[in-house]
């Protein structure tokens, strides 16, 4: 696992930071402190865009494909709302001018859900612009809630209330529960015979020691959890497999359960972590690992033997304590912020990626890093900044050409440095690319085209080949700089 970047601003000093991963591509990351301002991120940690803020950010997510953040903030009654295609900021004026505590995007959906602080709710429609202000759903602040599959939204406030609304805004189920609720989730109910039902089941933090369940088919029986007092309070929970949750305790406890028919509470793994404290338990269903944080370390296992211990890294000089772990959708970067204001990224996937010529290869080592070896003529290693993250890797005698799409970076290999020499765009987009000493061929979309590196001439030739699918060769060299 490899640090990429990380990121500390002044402003951020002496204050946890909030932070928020784009969905689905993982491109860019939304950051903010005690600044008033919400820095977006690329993955590589280059700052792209700001939103700036009139108070504190009180809470933000990035819609179900990534193309909008919303931000909400203290002393505004308007939501911010980023377009990441566009990267313009645009606000919603809410309407009800109370002080805004909750924003959810829906799982599915175009609908956006703002809760106040005197319990009121704004459901918006993006894509349509129609904005349904419900009064009164809450007598107290709405302080979390989720979405289920079906675009019902379930929320809990300061009232000790459990509300089920459907996206017009009208309330199916109301519940009370004895404590506040905190760290909502809709999940599937696993039954006897494991097969799924619906998004219909809720669980919810009760007073930060209880886990309660609500079947919304089943009301009138709800269920709860309590675990031993030694454990601390539940810092957070996440669902994975096959109906199983699991659980992370203040005092370093990390535990996993069955929610089974049947089973509900049954223990399927226990142990202490972390020895003194545990800040955030984080599941990537991708790489099918957890990890949680604690004690200045980070711990990765693998979901299918959580005894295993995939990786456990030292943060030694977050000597004030971490905070809260994230990973992007495809698992190949995880987030981790601190107590100090600090936020780091770390690479913990990397596609296999590379190419040989002779005894010499190359082969990616980070997002934007390709190191060159030859092992056999016992030459060092040559790593290479490159320009893009690459979908493809190629190797020659003297040059090497790494690309994405339809453009493709080249670059000399001398003895004592690597120059870049061109990037280069094609009429489609390329499938790999193969390099000898003087050309350079690139297969896109059925074609060949065959070009000289580095010599400035023009040369074109038809040439058709006798394969089952007929190839064409259009070979043309480009002059290099």
């Amino acid at each position: 696992m490899k640090r990429i970047f990380s990121l500390l601003e002044k402003t951020w000093l002496g204050a946890p930071i909030q932070f928020a991963w784009q969905k689905t591509s993982g491109n860019y990351l939304a950051v903010t402190g005690a600044d008033y301002i919400v820095k977006i991120f690329d993955r590589h940690g280059q700052k792209r865009s700001e939103i700036n803020l009139p108070g504190n950010c009180v809470a933000m997510d990035w819609d179900k494909d990534g193309d909008v953040l919303a931000v909400i903030a203290e002393k505004s009654s308007c939501i911010y709302l980023w377009d990441a295609n566009t990267n313009k900021t645009s606000q919603l004026d809410n309407g009800m001018r109370d002080q805004m505590s909750f924003l959810l995007w829906s799982k599915v959906g175009s609908f956006l859900a703002v809760g106040t602080v005197k319990g009121n709710l704004l459901i918006y429609n993006h894509q349509t612009s129609r904005k349904i202000p419900v009064l009164g759903k809450h007598t107290k602040r709405i302080t979390c809630g989720c979405w289920n599959a079906e675009n019902l939204l379930a929320l809990g406030g300061e009232d000790k209330m459990i509300t089920v609304s459907n996206q017009e805004g009208d309330t199916i189920r109301q519940t009370q529960v004895r404590s506040e609720p905190s760290n909502m989730q809709f999940f599937l109910m696993k039954m006897d015979d494991r097969t799924s039902a619906a998004e219909s089941m809720i669980s919810v933090v009760l007073g930060k020691k209880t886990l309660f369940f609500l079947n919304l088919n089943e009301p009138d029986n709800p269920a709860d959890l309590e675990f031993q007092q030694d454990f601390g309070n539940i810092v957070c929970y996440n669902w994975y497999g096959d109906g199983r949750i699991m659980i992370g305790f203040s005092c370093g406890h990390f535990v996993v359960i069955s929610t089974h028919t049947g089973e509900l509470g049954q223990e399927i793994f226990q142990a202490r972590n972390h020895k003194d404290n545990l800040t955030s338990i984080a599941v990537s269903q991708t790489l099918n690992k957890v990890a949680t944080c604690g004690d200045n370390c980070i711990k990765i296992q693998d979901l299918v033997d959580l005894k295993d211990m995939y990786v456990i890294l030292n943060l030694d000089e977050e000597n004030k304590g971490l905070g809260t772990l994230s990973w992007t959708d495809d698992g190949q970067l995880l987030a981790l912020s601190t107590q100090r204001g600090s936020l780091h990224v770390f690479l913990t996937k990397l596609p296999i990626l590379g190419d040989a010529c002779s005894t010499r290869i190359a082969y990616l080592t980070s997002l934007l890093e390709v190191t060159v070896a030859n092992p056999v003529e016992g030459e060092l290693p040559i790593t290479v900044s490159v320009d893009v993250e690459p979908n493809f890797v190629a190797v020659g005698l003297y040059h090497l050409a790494v690309g994405m799409n339809n453009r493709a970076w080249f670059y000399v290999l001398g003895e004592n440095a690597v120059k870049k020499l061109k990037d280069m765009e094609y009429l489609g987009t390329v499938a790999s690319i193969c390099l000898h000493s003087d050309y350079a061929a690139a297969l896109f979309e059925g074609k060949v085209q065959l070009h000289l590196k580095a010599k400035s001439w023009m040369l074109k030739k038809n040439v058709r080949l006798g394969f089952s699918q007929q190839w064409m060769i259009s070979a043309v060299s480009y002059a290099m700089p």
